[in-house]
């Protein structure tokens, strides 16, 4: 694994070569090391903006070229809203997330920015799904993974029941008013929730350990549903009686 000492420097270095572009007209660190949650295993996650008269597509290209040539492999690249992000891993698992976007789209969409240089715009906040959509998901993962195990496709139906143990452990979190993406707030839930989910897991691909491993993640959300109060109990129980007899 990379070192904080690695990780500082191309943190570093990154912001020189924004520093030194003229396109660049602003910068903000984003992520968990934004607001001084980061640890030595947090990644460099940078965001900048790019002068209206400029193509964004084309600032990124160019820094990537530089950034492949001291050692990055670019991973994929993600569109979201005005925004471009792009991903890169260095050796030792140094991982570098950047984001470009028109300077007059610029602007926090989180309480994680912290502004470097430039002037960023009023924060405008990601529109969340709300939780009954959570719930919804998690339903629809239940139904394809019973249909997975009566056609007798074993890892399509682990892959649904996990995609349906994700999306309830979602709904878990988005009811306490913690983190729901990428699984951030799980360690901060009660432990008697997170317990619920143990026998949602699959141990083996074995159609009675599917089945079995599916009925858990369905009792666990059910449990979740019996005293949640952020969406209407009708349609809450309405769903599970959809799904009570997998």
């Amino acid at each position: 694994m990379f070192t904080v000492e690695a990780r500082d420097a191309l943190r570093s270095r990154v912001l020189e070569m924004a520093r030194a572009d003229r396109r660049v007209v602003a910068a903000a660190e984003v992520g968990s090391l934004s607001v001084g949650a980061g640890d030595q295993w947090s990644d460099v996650d940078l965001t900048f903006a790019v002068d209206d008269a400029v193509a964004v597509a084309d600032v990124l290209d160019e820094w990537t070229a530089d950034l492949v040539e001291t050692g990055a492999v670019v991973l994929f690249d993600l569109s979201a809203g005005p925004s471009i992000y792009r991903v890169y891993m260095f050796p030792d698992c140094l991982q570098l997330d950047l984001s470009f976007t028109a300077a007059s789209e610029f602007r926090p969409t989180s309480p994680r920015f912290r502004s470097i240089f430039g002037e960023p715009g009023e924060m405008r906040m990601h529109e969340v799904s709300p939780a009954s959509e959570i719930l919804g998901w998690a339903v629809l993962w239940a139904h394809h993974a019973r249909v997975c195990i009566e056609r007798r496709r074993w890892w399509q139906a682990e892959h649904a029941i996990s995609s349906m143990r994700e999306r309830a452990l979602a709904f878990a979190c988005r009811r306490r008013d913690l983190p729901d993406e990428y699984g951030r707030g799980l360690e901060d839930l009660p432990s008697e929730a997170r317990d619920r989910f143990e026998s949602a897991l699959v141990p083996r691909i074995e159609p009675e350990v599917l089945v079995r491993s599916l009925k858990g993640c369905v009792a666990a959300l059910a449990a979740e549903c019996a005293d949640a109060v952020e969406i209407d109990r009708a349609v809450c129980d309405r769903l599970l009686d959809t799904i009570a007899g997998l």
